[in-house]
């Protein structure tokens, strides 16, 4: 079998599927424009990772009563640092980072909305 994606029932689903297209450069692959709002991001190779929908009837994930290991969305970085310093500027909220014994920059955000993000510089590639 192949990932698809992996879904998270939020609120605010436009401000967030902006603020991701135009800071992170996803794109919408494909957006419902009724409930339930089903939107999914495509990373800029073009590959479908998220879906964010809007369903107040179920749980909506409150990422802020969460620590930011519990769950957190991670995206390549090629300047971990200079990105988390664009991203900050923006509305994000800086957690931690972390320098790997093997050269890696990890850095670990809060999108404004509360959403663990994670900026991953790495030193070998996976």
């Amino acid at each position: 079998m192949i990932f698809e994606h992996f879904a998270i029932n939020v609120n605010n689903i436009t401000d967030k599927v902006n603020w991701y297209v135009k800071h992170l450069g996803l794109k919408v692959a494909s957006a419902q424009t009724e409930p339930p709002f089903m939107t999914f991001l495509a990373d800029s190779g073009g590959r479908v990772f998220i879906e964010l929908y809007y369903r107040p009837d179920e749980a909506i994930t409150e990422f802020d009563e969460q620590h930011f290991l519990t769950f957190h969305m991670a995206m390549v970085s090629d300047n971990a640092e200079d990105d988390k310093n664009r991203l900050v500027a923006e509305g994000a909220t800086f957690v931690e980072e972390v320098f790997k014994p093997d050269g890696s920059h990890l850095v670990m955000l809060r999108d404004p909305w509360g959403m663990p993000l994670q900026l991953c510089q790495r030193k070998v590639k996976f």
